[in-house]
């Protein structure tokens, strides 16, 4: 894949224009080498990472920048958060004339430069240090606000840098979260297909099989990324990129963000709020991924299309507060925005039954899906006991209230909480 030809603006056959404001990707040996010319026009910098980034990467970002006026900025926390304190901390880092941020790092620190940059009207330039996410390329920054995970619309680096011999040297965990970053990507784009037929969801038919596409670059590489395969972890970035760029192109994360994206945030929501571990997040998304298909093959083998029960809200407002603790009340006010406890969808899903079980057979089964997590070294045992069967159930029906998107969740909880 020629990630650069997908930098470009273009009217798509689903009528509308796609941009992607990169204005460039290197994901080559020696990336670094890249920054000097891409920064010359360029007063003042800021560069931010952490420790553990810093190490891996920093003096050679520094030394790229040499001649030029540039602060660097290392968050000391052993588990950066993307929170109030820490975007208070990276915005007092900047200089008054700083007028480019480089973040050295993966998913966090790409967050906080990106909403920070975005927030002092500044541009950003990412050098990637893990192939752990696919948010490099995309528009959206995912922070934890109110203690509410919350997916803001920014802007797209202008430079991504990724040193492919910085990258195969990552830990694994990161790679293996990458990985699952990518095959997580079954659930999500069913969920958007499943949104466009029960809410009459707009979808694109070009970025949709453009995300299908890097799935499937991927999907077969789980022993060589364990081996640290060079080419192998070069696709693996390149398909982040890519998701990234195709979120970019719808201008928000529906095709590289479902209910599985949904249960690992709670999972990580949760932690952070009750100091209990949690998985990386990409490893959480193929973990729930799994999930979410067994969800689905619950869906196919009803007999009947009904209600399970009637919602209660008084019921369903303790269970929040239950769950979510002092972010209920942004829950639950969200939800109140949203007003989709208020709608009877069962119609619908009963008038467009055939339809439905159509787009939910379209991913690959459990067991196969089970296969691939084991591919990459991961155990579904240890997902279990690491959360246990209450809080993965507590997921499964009350994941879905964090964000504001339709997916297999809504179904589910109708149909079968």
């Amino acid at each position: 894949m020629d990630i650069k030809s997908l930098l470009k603006t273009f009217t798509c056959s689903c009528g509308k224009e796609h941009s992607c404001d990169i204005k460039d990707v290197f994901i080559e040996k020696d990336a670094s080498k890249r920054i000097t010319e891409s920064v010359k026009d360029y007063k003042t910098i800021t560069v931010a990472c952490d420790k553990n980034t810093y190490t891996a990467y920093g003096r050679e970002v520094e030394a790229a920048l040499s001649g030029k006026n540039f602060k660097t900025y290392i968050f000391p926390d052993e588990l950066l958060v993307p929170n109030e304190d820490a975007i208070a901390r990276l915005t007092s880092a900047l200089l008054p004339e700083t007028d480019l941020i480089i973040g050295i790092g993966s998913g966090v620190i790409q967050d906080l430069c990106k909403y920070v940059s975005f927030e002092n009207k500044l541009p950003y330039h990412i050098v990637a240090t893990a192939p752990s996410m696919d948010g490099y390329a995309s528009k959206g920054a995912a922070m934890i606000i109110g203690n509410m995970k919350i997916t803001y619309n920014a802007h797209v680096p202008e430079v991504i840098y990724a040193d492919t011999e910085v990258l195969k040297n990552a830990p694994l965990d990161m790679i293996k979260s990458g990985y699952g970053d990518i095959v997580g990507k079954y659930s999500c784009l069913n969920d958007w297909k499943l949104a466009n037929v029960v809410n009459g969801e707009y979808i694109c038919d070009y970025v949709y099989n453009l995300t299908f596409d890097m799935l499937l670059s991927v999907k077969d590489l789980g022993s060589a990324l364990l081996n640290r395969d060079s080419d192998a972890v070069k696709k693996l970035m390149e398909a982040l990129v890519g998701v990234g760029i195709a979120m970019a192109y719808v201008g928000n994360s529906r095709p590289a963000s479902g209910s599985e994206h949904h249960m690992s945030h709670f999972f990580e929501v949760i932690g952070i709020m009750k100091n209990e571990p949690y998985f990386m997040h990409g490893t959480d998304v193929l973990y729930s991924a799994y999930y979410t298909e067994k969800i689905r093959e619950e869906l196919i083998a009803l007999s009947e299309v009904k209600a399970k029960n009637s919602f209660s809200k008084d019921e369903w407002e303790k269970k929040i507060k239950e769950i979510y603790a002092s972010a209920a009340e942004g829950v639950i006010a969200l939800q109140e925005k949203l007003g989709w406890y208020n709608e009877d969808k069962l119609p619908v899903y009963k008038e467009k039954w055939n339809e439905i079980v159509k787009i939910l057979s379209e991913v690959p089964s459990s067991d196969e899906l089970l296969s691939l997590i084991e591919s990459i070294g991961l155990d579904i045992k240890e997902f279990e006991s690491l959360y246990g069967e209450e809080k993965i159930k507590n997921a499964m029906l009350y994941a879905k209230d964090l964000k504001d998107r339709y997916s297999v969740l809504w179904l589910y909880y109708a149909l079968m909480a």
